[in-house]
């Protein structure tokens, strides 16, 4: 009995953008191949997908169609869950977007369940924030200091033991 992973499925952004894609590109996604197996193969049926606008989409697809069929092991996987310098040049060029499309692209990988696509994403979030003071970091990300300065002293001390020295 096949599985149905051949054909295409119709996808619908939050802005009615629609794509249609492989299935075994657009399963890369657990939310849509459940979405997809509760609504059955009925490949007139668009899958709504109302977290996500078409421009997000688009580049999800596209990080997909590269990805589709390259399965890293368990073990290999549980070795760079927690390296971010680990990164290939294809997804570095991926993930080179403005912030607003950064964060947005973990929002949906996220809510796609593509594990993959948020592991690089926040990898990059993580490279970006790596060796820099809070200062530094409040400025890339155009964070407001809501500490006074007693209670930013008050946090420094508390953490004191976890500062490189």
């Amino acid at each position: 009995m096949s599985d149905g992973s051949t054909g295409n499925i119709k996808l619908q952004s939050s802005d009615d953008k629609s794509f249609e894609v492989p299935l075994d590109v657009a399963w890369m996604s657990l939310t849509i191949k459940n979405l997809w197996e509760d609504i059955g193969p009925d490949v007139d049926t668009a899958i709504p997908l109302p977290n996500v606008s078409g421009k997000i989409l688009e580049k999800v697809i596209e990080y997909c169609k590269h990805h589709q069929g390259s399965h890293q092991s368990t073990e290999d996987k549980k070795d760079n869950e927690k390296r971010t310098d680990d990164i290939s040049a294809w997804d570095q060029d991926f993930c080179k977007v403005d912030q607003a499309t950064l964060f947005e692209l973990i929002l949906a990988a996220n809510y796609l369940d593509i594990k993959p696509l948020l592991d690089l994403t926040c990898k990059t979030v993580a490279n970006m924030i790596k060796g820099k003071t809070p200062e530094e970091i409040r400025k890339t990300f155009n964070i407001k200091n809501d500490f006074t300065p007693e209670e930013e002293e008050q946090v420094r001390k508390e953490n004191e033991w976890c500062e490189e020295r």
